[in-house]
């Protein structure tokens, strides 16, 4: 009879050893709602955090080089203004000459008197 109630009693032992296990390994592996909220909450802070430092950091870059396009693009302009109008100044000068040279030597012109024109 002892022999028998050992082998129940060894048999029970073996049949209830995977529950307890279980029931010990689900409890450090599963967090409460409240505690996997604050942790993706944290997660998502450091990633937010990167994410905008990140973008900072490439804004100022950006910036930095349309400030410096911007500075060759306002001086190659200048040069290019500069030219035309050292070009424009030599044409009108040499226009004025030739106008104020044909109105001296056009003597006509005193003389005619505009034509009349009809009233309607």
């Amino acid at each position: 009879m002892k022999a028998k109630l050992a082998g129940i009693l060894v048999t029970a032992l073996f049949v209830a050893m995977p529950f307890v296990k279980a029931q010990d390994s689900g409890k450090s592996e599963m967090k409460s709602a409240g505690t996997e909220v604050k942790d993706a909450a944290k997660k998502t802070e450091q990633a937010t955090k990167k994410v905008a430092s990140t973008a900072d950091k490439d804004t100022e870059k950006g910036a930095k080089e349309a400030a410096t396009e911007t500075k060759k693009g306002v001086k190659v302009a200048t040069e290019e203004t500069k030219k035309g109008a050292e070009k424009t100044e030599g044409a009108v000068k040499k226009g004025a000459n030739k106008v104020g040279g044909a109105m001296k030597s056009d003597d006509k012109s005193k003389d005619t008197k505009p034509a009349d024109t009809p009233k309607q």
